[in-house]
């Protein structure tokens, strides 16, 4: 069976058509406010109790009002959620692929710029990383998770049928529905956790995050314009903790597709756990969560790759990614080459507008994660262990702007090298140049978190040692390359320890989570006597 290729990255470069029309998008996105509605059995429900959606790069400016869901929405929504599954079986996994193909189709062709310009304003994204968002990453979810699907019914199947019997194993999805919790930092990420359990017949309660509303409800409506049917997934803009506890009220909750923070994702769990007497089943729990993600240096190792691999690593979306590097560890011969460079590099970057193609980063998403980052900078400036070696300024008077920042730490484990700060903070740890291996022990040991993770070294023998002592710190492991950037198909992704349950969201494996297969034994040879052999006499 083929598989699908890789949606190709358009650069929007000067002069290019997608420029041109990227420009227009946003210019008609500006200078209108979205009215969003819940969407619930395919239907659009105005609560009128709005929240105002604004830019975080301008955050005065209203781009949407998003009517919230309340408890009789939240109810509505699961037993639509419930109601549809039967018809969404029944029309059986060529045509539901055939619905989320037309979706990936959509996405690259005519919806392409309206969903990056959604994502450009609402998530504070350049260009480039809504394209590598927004587009690709979703086009990929949905074309590969239907190639997958479909591979399903024939990996499956049993190895022995006996004479006079016929072995089959039916992939069935869950019975319920799944509730879908999604983070604002992808919008890809937030189509795929309800759509990715529908593909195999599941029906799904999709709770967007509070800081992604518009961006998502766009892409609500691409798949309501690929034929989606009422019900299969329902839109609900709310309350995360009402909605959860509305859904686990209900005996048909099947499953959790999680992607947010640690703690959320723990207490979620512990809930699920209390509500089981309630329910029909035992929910599949699917969670990615946090991380501390690290590179590790050896001293011989590629200095210019690892330069440009820590700006890009740390800096791109502002910092914002579950992968993006926040702690490194480098030797003190190689820090002493590059860290000059660096610096200068990082002051090189330009912050400001998504609007303006010149600038590599923008704001981060909002005041509270503002607040968050500058406390944790604020902090380092006072540490007697911490230097800040580049940035460390921030500024919300307009938009949500924090420099991109380096701090050099003389105590590995200190607050920065050890928490998630999820905004543009690299913290350093300067090692002496004979301890590479004690090292890989303190990266092992210093953060809960086993997400992503990078190796630079130029020697193989030097790459197996880190790739052996660090064998569980990672779900998604890189050598001489950024810890972010993973692709579906090529590096399913997903992390263990507390960065998740790395049911590997990219490739067959979390599809599998969402399915409950029954094996069915039809018999040809109907046996007519009870007796068996060993029964007859010996007389």
């Amino acid at each position: 069976m083929s598989h699908p290729i890789n949606e190709p990255i358009l650069a929007y470069a000067r002069g290019s058509q997608e420029r041109i029309d990227i420009k227009s998008e946003l210019d008609r996105q500006m200078n209108q406010v979205l009215e969003i509605p819940c969407i619930i059995g395919g239907k659009e429900v105005f609560t009128n109790n709005t929240v105002n959606q604004v830019i975080p790069h301008k955050h005065k400016h209203i781009i949407a009002r998003v009517h919230l869901a309340g408890k009789d929405e939240m109810e509505a929504a699961c037993n639509a959620a419930v109601a549809a599954q039967k018809s969404w079986i029944e029309i059986g996994l060529e045509e539901r692929c055939a619905i989320f193909e037309r979706c990936a189709d959509l996405l690259a062709g005519e919806w392409r710029m309206r969903v990056n310009a959604a994502t450009m304003l609402n998530q504070s994204k350049t260009v480039y990383q809504a394209e590598i968002d927004a587009a690709c990453e979703l086009i990929d979810f949905w074309r590969f998770n239907c190639h997958y699907a479909r591979g399903f019914h024939d990996d499956f199947q049993p190895l022995v049928s006996p004479k006079g019997v016929l072995n089959t194993t039916e992939i069935r999805p869950l019975e319920g529905f799944v509730l879908s919790i999604t983070p604002f930092n992808f919008a890809s990420i937030a189509a795929n956790l309800p759509s990715a359990p529908a593909i195999v017949g599941c029906t799904s309660v999709w709770k967007p995050s509070r800081n992604s509303y518009h961006s998502n409800y766009v892409l609500m409506q691409l798949m309501m314009e690929a034929g989606l049917p009422d019900g299969v997934i329902n839109f609900l803009p709310g309350s995360g903790a009402e909605i959860t506890e509305t859904a686990l009220s209900n005996p048909n909750f099947a499953g959790l597709h999680f992607t947010g923070s640690t703690g959320t994702f723990q207490g979620l769990w512990q809930e699920i756990g209390l509500a089981l007497p309630k329910l029909k089943s035992y929910p599949r729990i699917v969670g990615e969560t946090g991380g501390k993600d690290f590179v590790v240096a050896h001293p011989d190792c590629n200095h210019r790759g690892l330069l440009v691999a820590l700006l890009r690593g740390s800096f791109e979306y502002q910092g914002q990614k579950c992968s993006a590097a926040s702690r490194a560890y480098v030797p003190k011969s190689v820090w002493s080459i590059i860290s000059d460079d660096l610096c200068a590099e990082i002051k090189k970057i330009k912050m400001g507008d998504a609007c303006d193609f010149s600038n590599f980063m923008t704001a981060v998403i909002d005041q509270r994660s503002f607040d968050k980052i500058t406390g944790y900078i604020d902090r380092a400036k006072n540490d007697p262990n911490c230097e800040i070696a580049v940035g460390g300024n921030y500024d919300d008077s307009v938009g949500w702007f924090v420099e991109p920042t380096i701090i050099v730490t003389s105590d590995h484990n200190s607050e920065t090298m050890s928490e998630e700060i999820f905004g543009p903070v690299l913290t350093v740890y300067v090692y002496e140049d004979n301890d590479f291996e004690n090292i890989l022990k303190i990266c092992d040991e210093s953060s809960p978190y086993a997400l992503t993770g990078s190796i630079f070294a130029n020697d193989e023998v030097n790459i197996q040692k880190a790739f052996n002592a660090l064998r569980f710190t990672a779900g998604n492991f890189y050598i001489n390359d950024k810890p972010t950037g993973a692709v579906v198909a090529q590096q399913p992704f997903g992390g263990a320890r507390a960065s998740g349950t790395n049911d590997k969201a990219g490739g067959p494996l979390n599809l599998l989570r969402w399915i409950s297969p029954r094996s069915v034994k039809r018999t040809l040879e109907i046996p007519q006597e009870w007796e068996y052999p060993f029964m007859e006499s010996d007389n």
